[in-house]
């Protein structure tokens, strides 16, 4: 049999390689991926594009975003150390009824013990942010991840008497496919974000107005809000904040629900 060369032949088989590379490539990044989670907006009030899918990371039982179908948001902050702004912020909370995520470092269990006993004892998840908030990615072996992991779980059942939500946030958003496996074999479920905006320098807070035009322009459905309690500005945004998002008819889920709309 012969096969009678053409450019039309030329050209689909040219397609068919480029086609496979680009998936090929695509592929690796994810598979190999060693960096920080990362986010691209393209238009106003719409979902962004992760780093990695949604699909792909479902594979490893981690979540960036929820039902993007629904008028549904979750408020998740991150706790580092206190700098005196996170009773407020629980107050705020508790006056809109929402139940929202916190994802606390080691010290901040034995530095703030109480706090903590607050957040648990009205109804916020508490997460795992690592014992010490190392670059996660560099954990060479399943047992240096447990030990960056357990004595955190260790801290919590020591305050609260109950055992830790399975919820893992990796320290400034750096992870690695080896993390989400390693979490994923410890019960977890690993949760980045898709809205953030810079809140966490403490000698320059972004202005109100700068603030909430940030979060309410890229507030999406499904949105997992990633804020700092160490921020003044969310501090003093935050009910305002909430306040438009009742407003334009959004509702406020907690972690636990992620499962069920995926």
């Amino acid at each position: 049999m012969y096969y009678i060369i053409t450019k039309k032949n030329i050209l689909l088989s040219f397609l068919a390689i480029l086609v496979v590379g680009i998936c090929t490539i695509s592929c690796i990044t994810f598979a190999d991926s060693n960096g920080s989670w990362g986010l691209s907006f393209s238009n106003a009030n719409e979902p962004p594009k992760g780093n990695a899918s949604k699909e792909e990371l479902l594979k490893y039982d981690s979540y960036f975003i929820g039902d993007t179908g629904k008028k549904e948001v979750y408020i998740t902050f991150d706790v580092g150390y206190e700098a005196g702004y996170t009773e407020s912020i629980l107050d705020t909370l508790k006056k809109h009824k929402v139940k929202a995520a916190f994802f606390i470092v080691g010290n901040y269990f034995t530095s703030n013990p109480e706090t903590v006993k607050r957040m648990h004892d009205e109804g916020h998840i508490i997460g795992n942010h690592t014992k010490t908030h190392p670059n996660m990615s560099k954990m060479a072996t399943i047992e240096d991840f447990k030990a960056e992991i357990e004595p955190v779980e260790e801290l919590y059942k020591k305050i609260t008497g109950e055992d830790m939500s399975k919820y893992y946030r990796p320290p400034q958003g750096i992870y690695n496919t080896q993390n989400l496996s390693d979490a994923q074999s410890l019960g977890y479920k690993t949760i980045f974000w898709s809205l953030a905006y810079v809140d966490w320098e403490k000698d320059n807070q972004p202005s109100h107005e700068k603030a909430l035009s940030t979060l309410l322009n890229r507030v999406h459905n499904g949105a997992i809000i990633l804020l700092h309690s160490t921020s003044k500005t969310n501090m003093e945004i935050l009910d305002e904040f909430l306040t438009c998002l009742e407003n334009d008819g959004y509702t406020f889920k907690t972690l636990d629900d992620l499962e069920k709309c995926n």
